[in-house]
């Protein structure tokens, strides 16, 4: 909210005593802004067993892995990419409890890459659905991205599709599940985030 109101002031007040060549670009800088930085509602699926999409963006890829460093067991892994002009506003995919929130600093690759889940700066919250169940989502910057916003920290109550974060100018989140979890998404498919179920847990 702050950035819209922040662009909106600079664009009114570049019309109001700019010559137009100078106001012109604030306008246009403006609406860029509060494009990017909307955060529309949602309607959360009221499904007990719904894995929801983390992020508004495109499914770049799905498949079956082991993930070393949280949960050290094979997982299934969805990565949604955001380009700059998707909602950029994350949203939790699984209820649970927080057990650890962990950031890193590295590159700023291009997000859509899958080299950039192992090389990007990124923020990795991992959630505990129950006493044997982990759901792990990892924001992480893209060659743009300059910014990583988490709320959550390790002991929060997680609940289904409210938002936890954001990250700034175009990036990617990685969400892993379960083996035994089914996914409902292939690469390609466009997603929302909070309300389009991407996986189900059993």
């Amino acid at each position: 909210m702050i950035p819209i109101l922040v662009a909106g002031a600079l664009a009114l007040l570049s019309v109001a005593f700019l010559p137009w060549y100078v106001y012109l670009p604030m306008i246009i800088l403006a609406v860029f802004v509060t494009a990017f930085f909307r955060n529309p509602e949602r309607r959360i699926p009221s499904d007990p067993g719904a894995v929801v999409s983390p992020a508004d963006g495109r499914v770049v890829f799905v498949g079956e892995v082991t993930e070393d460093r949280y949960l050290k067991a094979p997982a299934k892994k969805i990565s949604v990419f955001m380009s700059v002009f998707n909602v950029h506003v994350n949203r939790v995919p699984f209820s649970g409890t927080v057990e650890q929130v962990d950031y890193n600093p590295g590159k700023f690759l291009v997000a859509s890459k899958d080299k950039a889940s192992l090389d990007n700066e990124q923020n990795a919250v991992l959630l505990k659905a129950d006493r044997e169940r982990r759901v792990l989502v990892i924001q992480i910057a893209g060659m743009v991205a300059r910014r990583i916003v988490c709320y959550l920290k390790a002991g929060d109550r997680a609940e289904i599709g409210k938002r936890f974060g954001l990250i700034m100018f175009g990036s990617r989140l990685d969400l892993f599940l379960p083996p035994e979890a089914e996914v409902l998404v292939s690469v390609g498919d466009h997603v929302r985030g909070g309300s389009s179920i991407v996986g189900r847990m059993p």
